[in-house]
C-alpha cells in the first residue's frame, strides 16, 4: 500500500498569531520533511519573524540558521525512510528569537548535536571539502543550543540574537 504524500500544512497568515509563546506572537508549523516543504516553511518563518519585528539583517540570519537545521533534518534524520514530519516553533524573547524544532526521524549520532568542523579554507577551490560546514554555521550563529531525544522524537532548541546590524561598508 502506497502512502499518500503529505502536503504543506500552513501559511504565515494562518500560523502567526498570538499564542502561548511567552506572551508574544509566535510561529508554529507542521510540515513534511521534504526539500520543497522546507523552502515553503522558510518563507513562512521569515514572514512571521518580520511580523514579530525582526529587522532585515536579523531575518536573513534567521533564514540561514533555519535552512541549515531543517535541511539537515531532511537529509539525515529521514535518510533511511524518506518521509516524516518536522515541527517548527519560534517566538520572540526580548532581543532574541527562540526556536524549537522537532522531528520523528532517527536520533543524532552519539545522542548529541554534531560539533562544528573547521576546515582549511586557504586551499585551492578544488581541494575544499564538500559539506561539513552546516553545524559550524549553526553553532556560530546561535546560543543555548541543546539537543535531546524525547521518546521517538528529536528536539533541537536554540536562540538567535536579533540585535545585529551588518555594515555594508
Amino acid at each position: 500500500m502506497q502512502a499518500e504524500p503529505l502536503r504543506f500544512m500552513g501559511h504565515a497568515r494562518d500560523r502567526h498569531r498570538p499564542g502561548p509563546f511567552a506572551g508574544n506572537g509566535g510561529l508554529h508549523l507542521l510540515f513534511p520533511a521534504t526539500d520543497m516543504a522546507v523552502r515553503r516553511a522558510l518563507s513562512t518563518a521569515v514572514s512571521a519573524a518580520e511580523a514579530m519585528g525582526v529587522g532585515p539583517d536579523a531575518s536573513g540570519l534567521v533564514e540561514l540558521v533555519l535552512a541549515e537545521v531543517m535541511n539537515n533534518v531532511v537529509e539525515h534524520a529521514f535518510a533511511d525512510r524518506g518521509h516524516g514530519i518536522i515541527e517548527l516553533e519560534a517566538w520572540r524573547t526580548g532581543q532574541a528569537l527562540s526556536v524549537r524544532i522537532r522531528d520523528d526521524g532517527v536520533p543524532m549520532p552519539d545522542g548529541e548535536a554534531p560539533p562544528a568542523r573547521h576546515h582549511d579554507l586557504t586551499v585551492v577551490y578544488e581541494d575544499l571539502p564538500e559539506g561539513g560546514f552546516g553545524w559550524g554555521i549553526i553553532r556560530d550563529l546561535t546560543r543555548d543550543l541543546r539537543y535531546r531525544r524525547d521518546g521517538a522524537r528529536n528536539e533541537l532548541t536554540f536562540s538567535i540574537d536579533l540585535d545585529i546590524s551588518i555594515d555594508a561598508g
